[in-house]
């Protein structure tokens, strides 16, 4: 084993208990999204305690909506961050970015929850709390890694950044995409999302939209006089379920079945209609994610489901002279792909197989991340982390092994990406099997 393997392994091995700690903390922090200040004031300390050079990246709305690959999150801008953690290497070597995202989801509703969801309780091999997989975990790795070749004093050749952003949990366009607009592009980018010590090359495209059907009120008491959108609306909401399992039988691309076990996704997440019980309803609006394989494009699917909506409207006569009306919001991305036959990539999973004793899977998965937008700068891009569960939910959790194992792996890749160890151990090998 390198000299310098052997030392990651105890160093992180010794200290594991204070890497779990900063989780917890991490924990701690209620940085839902649009909230993430203290969050991000905690990165930023923990990174200059480790003699990082930090860089503050505050998003321009101007600048970057005029983005293709911009989603707005409805969330203003303003007294918000990304924080950039920057160490320089002795030159000459290959620049990296570790990635993650401060901002987590709403813990609603508390009552589902068995444990508090900001406490970071630790029971067993298993830590909980929201954002504890997704993905606080991740981001703690991502510093602890560099964190433990500093404090081995190793030596890196090439710049490392570490990327602590906002909004990833609404499209990241006031994250990721602010700092890459920015100019902080590397050789190589890893976004440590929990993806259970797989490498993620790539994910679905994804689009929202809402379909708004009109009715006609009237009281209660005469609703023979009026037209109910409720039932109405279930016209579309069915026309749609039949398109989604449709497509979750035909439409197939086998990283994403690997990787989620369902190529694409078509989920109607919220219908709201009506607006007093003693009222026929006059309105109904039903919101929906609809997910897209590499191959397919955004325009596509909106053609498809304005095709769908109308021929479902066109089977009933007061939906043929009250059209349903179709609007696209909030997330909007292309699918990503990363070559898996990139030198990046097979660096990668050379690297972590190697620490894991095992083979590294190259998965794909169905819903979204930051590291698709990589593929705007010709950079290359992956997602790897530690496992976790009840991602979005209640009792959410990630599994704390993975997190040392995940960290190990990210702490040796640091050291064969930058200076070039990993390249000249394939060459010899290369040549060794040539002259055998």
């Amino acid at each position: 084993m390198n000299s310098y393997r052997e030392q990651i392994d105890q160093y992180i091995e010794t200290n594991k208990d204070q890497l779990v700690k900063h989780i917890q903390e991490t924990v701690k922090i209620k940085s839902v999204i649009g909230n993430e200040t203290e969050m991000q004031e905690y990165m930023e300390k923990i990174y200059k305690e480790s003699g990082l050079e930090i860089h503050e990246v505050i998003p321009d709305y101007g600048k970057l909506s005029v983005h293709e690959a911009f989603v707005d999150s409805g969330i203003p801008f303003w007294n918000r961050k990304n924080i950039i953690g920057l160490y320089k290497g002795k030159g000459g070597g290959r620049s990296l970015t570790l990635h993650g995202h401060v901002d987590v989801v709403s813990p609603n509703p508390l009552e589902k929850w068995s444990k508090s969801p900001w406490e970071g309780k630790v029971e067993g091999t298993k830590l909980y709390g929201r954002g504890s997989a997704d993905m606080k975990a991740g981001l703690i790795s991502n510093w602890f890694a560099l964190k433990t070749l500093l404090d081995l004093d190793i030596p890196l050749q090439g710049t490392v950044q570490l990327h602590s952003v906002i909004e990833e949990e609404a499209g990241g366009g006031g994250g990721a995409l602010a700092c890459l607009e920015e100019g902080y592009v590397t050789d190589g980018f890893i976004s440590t999302e929990p993806h259970h010590l797989n490498v993620t090359v790539a994910h679905a495209g994804i689009m929202y939209f809402r379909v708004k059907v009109m009715g006609k009120t009237a009281h209660a008491g005469l609703a023979h006089e009026g037209v109910n959108a409720i039932g109405k609306m279930y016209r579309i909401y069915h026309a749609l379920e039949r398109l989604g399992q449709k497509r979750a039988k035909e439409v197939q691309f086998e990283l994403f079945n690997k990787g989620s076990g369902q190529s694409v996704h078509l989920n109607p997440g919220t219908l709201h209609a009506g607006d007093w019980v003693s009222n026929v309803a006059g309105l109904a609006v039903l919101e929906c994610r609809i997910g897209f394989i590499p191959g397919e494009d955004r325009k596509s699917m909106k053609q498809l489901i304005h095709e769908i909506v109308v021929k479902a409207a066109s089977e009933d006569e007061w939906l043929q002279q009250n059209p349903p009306e179709i609007e696209w919001f909030g997330w909007s991305t292309e699918p990503w792909f990363q070559d898996p036959g990139h030198e990046f990539v097979e660096s990668f999973v050379h690297t972590a197989s190697d620490i894991l004793e095992k083979k590294v899977e190259i998965i794909g998965r169905a819903s979204g991340n930051d590291a698709r937008f990589t593929q705007y700068y010709n950079k290359p891009g992956i997602c790897f982390g530690p496992s976790g569960g009840n991602i979005h939910g209640p009792d959410e959790f990630v599994e704390l092994e993975s997190v040392v194992k995940a960290t190990k792996v990210l702490a040796n890749f640091i050291v064969e990406w930058t200076s070039g160890h990993n390249c000249l151990k394939k060459e010899q090998e290369q040549t060794e099997r040539a002259t055998t």
